[in-house]
């Protein structure tokens, strides 16, 4: 998945290269602009040079600058003045009235007859005493200046000057290249300035990222957020609010908390007594066997209730930091034992058979024996329960160099895929069921039990299923450090 911190680099990089591409355009189009005109008067230039050439011919004393000769209809001009205008660059023509050509540099000679008469034609229908036109001759664009000549005689007309106009299609290709070179630099610059800048600007949302990965559980909702700025600016605000959310949160979980803890420790001793009154009555041998019936199921119900109360004492200890484990040696191989003909005589009950598999070598951990022998149970329990009549349910011990693992694994109904990651959850049941009053009471709380025992005791515990093939819960635990280390005796 794509982070923030990518996505802004690469809305940065975009938004560069655009920038960028946008302002080569521009250049290009200014650069062709700004040529037009240089053209435009470089030629213009040009033509006032032969203007002011003709016009000086013309009063030296030396006679017309035309010559008639040959033809009443074929003019030139005197050869000291074609000799001058033959030093002046580019395509110049000089046309009389009539619009003939008095002369043509060595480039309107190399013109076709077809594109000399347009060019002539269109000096003879200039409107304005200068005018600045582009004109295509032989498949090629000639950029002019023409200009109307007064006082060099009545034979001439006008002067035009040009040369090739500057071609688009070379600007934009001299255009292109330099983003060939320049694009990979600046791209380049731009992911890294991108990504540094991000980085920069993200690092204080990090930090509080960090800080809620660390506030994981109602335990630690004491903790705030460090200031990311002034209250003023963005991240600032996101802090104070992100505070003032945690505040609101630890109000509640502690009033729940303490609600719980609280409902707990009260219910407890009215059952204890419910429970020794309904116990003491069935033992009685003067109780009606009608109300026998009655007691028993009350019985069964304080009984559930006294389950309950005992689970929702631990876990708020647990949430609240007060529960203490009493650490000892304990032979998991022993414990897997004890619960092992508890989960027989609960199998035969139910028709479910449970075997047990240990390994030669006892395994050894530090652990508390009594929750220890709690998490056991409530696996096995759950085994049993949600395994059909004439099913098997395993218990197994492995041990390794550095850690134990014993698993649990039954042939029972097993947990949907979507439903395995919830199966830690408080009060969660997977179905109807595994509601408490179904034919699998319970009260959801065993397995969150559990997995607290598990990671207290600095390991972890596991689920893989199948629904309709069983489940196999796995608790690993670290071993005792004496015994995972390699003994050394001294000489």
């Amino acid at each position: 998945m794509r982070s923030l911190r990518a996505t802004l680099t690469l809305w940065y990089t975009v938004a560069l290269m655009a920038a960028v591409i946008a302002f080569g355009i521009t250049i290009s189009l200014l650069q062709r602009r700004a040529g037009t005109e240089a053209q435009d008067e470089r030629l213009t230039r040009q033509t006032s040079r032969v203007s002011s050439l003709l016009l000086q011919r013309a009063s030296d004393g030396r006679g017309p600058l035309v010559d008639v000769t040959f033809a009443p209809r074929t003019t030139a001009l005197r050869l000291d003045v074609v000799d001058q205008l033959s030093f002046i660059p580019g395509l110049v023509l000089v046309v009389d009235t009539a619009g003939l050509a008095l002369y043509g540099s060595p480039e309107v000679r190399q013109l076709s007859l077809a594109a000399t008469d347009q060019l002539r034609h269109r000096l003879l229908a200039m409107a304005l005493d200068q005018e600045r036109f582009a004109v295509a001759l032989d498949r090629e664009t000639y950029r002019f200046v023409a200009q109307r000549v007064s006082g060099a005689g009545r034979a001439i007309f006008a002067v035009a000057v040009g040369e090739e106009e500057i071609d688009p299609q070379v600007i934009l290709q001299r255009f292109a290249t330099s983003l060939l070179v320049v694009v990979p630099i600046i791209l380049g610059l731009a992911v890294l300035v991108g990504w540094l800048l991000s980085g920069r600007a993200l690092r204080p949302v990090g930090r509080m990222i960090d800080e809620l990965e660390a506030i994981s559980d109602g335990r630690s909702l004491h903790r705030r957020l460090p200031s990311a700025g002034p209250a003023s600016d963005e991240m600032g605000r996101l802090s104070n609010a992100l505070n003032a959310l945690l505040s609101r949160l630890e109000t509640s979980f502690g009033a729940m908390r303490r609600f719980v803890a609280d409902a707990s420790h009260e219910l407890k001793t009215p059952l204890t007594v419910m429970r020794a009154g309904v116990e003491r009555s069935l033992t009685d041998q003067k109780t009606n066997p009608e109300a026998m019936i009655a007691l028993e199921e009350t019985l069964v119900g304080v009984r559930h209730m006294t389950e309950l109360v005992d689970a929702l004492l631990t876990l708020a200890r647990v949430d609240e930091g007060r529960m203490e484990l009493h650490t000892e040696p304990v032979d998991l191989g022993a414990l897997l034992s004890e619960v092992h003909e508890t989960g027989q005589i609960l199998g035969e009950q139910g028709e479910v058979e449970v075997s047990l598999e240990l390994p030669e070598q006892p395994v050894v951990v530090d652990a508390d024996s009594g929750r220890m022998r709690q998490l056991v149970m409530n696996l096995v329990t759950n085994a049993v329960k949600y395994t059909p009549a004439g099913g098997k349910v395993w218990l197994s011990l492995t041990g390794t160099a550095e850690s134990a693992t014993l698993s649990v694994r039954d042939t029972g109904i097993g947990i949907a895929p979507g439903d395995v990651g919830r199966v830690f959850d408080r009060f969660w049941r997977a179905d109807l069921a595994r509601s408490r009053t179904g034919e699998r009471p319970g009260i959801g709380l065993g397995l969150s039990i559990a997995r607290w025992i598990a990671e207290a005791h600095g390991g972890s515990i596991a689920v893989t299923s199948r629904p309709g093939r069983g489940s196999v819960f796995t608790v690993t635990l670290p071993l005792r450090r004496e015994a995972s280390q390699p003994h050394v005796m001294e000489s």
